[in-house]
């Protein structure tokens, strides 16, 4: 299940739910990282998929304390500082456009700006929107376009919930057959 559209950190977070882990395989994540292709400049290739669980591992850390008004671990902080360090960002001017460039290899570059996008959201103003979703069971996170929104995905979670409530509304009221 691959569920984009969220700030991008959301996103990574976004690749592990209760029943699977987008990055299991090589080929799941490359899934993940093509739906991902006009925000990120890392090229779809190999990457050290280690790596980017335990960045997403920091991140997660980092938002659950966020969320929670706390201090986030100096483990989880170190992680994100580090990746941004291994590949920062220098801005080129190529006229009329401003272009983002970045060294270290592939792992370094897509790590960097996923810390730096973890970095956007820890610190910006829509930190203390983040929900839950409201799905049974359901560990995903998204920011409500509308103050509204309960699922990470209405065509998902939202229509789970509704198909059980009618289920159970229609069961409830259905008659039970006495043998004779």
């Amino acid at each position: 299940m691959i569920l984009v559209g969220e700030p991008l950190a959301l996103d990574l977070l976004n690749t592990r739910w209760r029943d699977g882990d987008l990055l299991e395989s090589g080929a799941l994540f490359r899934d993940w990282l093509a739906a991902q292709r006009d925000r990120l400049t890392a090229p779809v290739t190999e990457v050290d998929l280690d790596a980017v669980r335990r960045l997403r591992q920091a991140v997660q850390e980092c938002v659950e304390h966020a969320r929670a008004g706390g201090t986030p671990p100096a483990a989880a902080l170190r992680a994100l500082n580090e990746a941004l360090r291994r590949a920062p960002a220098r801005r080129e001017l190529v006229w009329p456009d401003v272009l983002v460039r970045r060294g270290g290899d592939v792992t370094e570059r897509l790590l960097a700006e996923l810390a730096e996008a973890a970095v956007d959201l820890l610190t910006g103003p829509d930190l203390g929107r983040v929900r839950g979703c409201a799905g049974p069971e359901c560990t995903l996170l998204f920011l409500p376009a509308h103050p509204g929104r309960r699922w990470c995905s209405p065509a998902l979670c939202g229509n789970r919930v509704r198909v059980a409530r009618y289920y159970r509304r229609h069961n409830a009221s259905a008659p039970t057959s006495r043998p004779e």
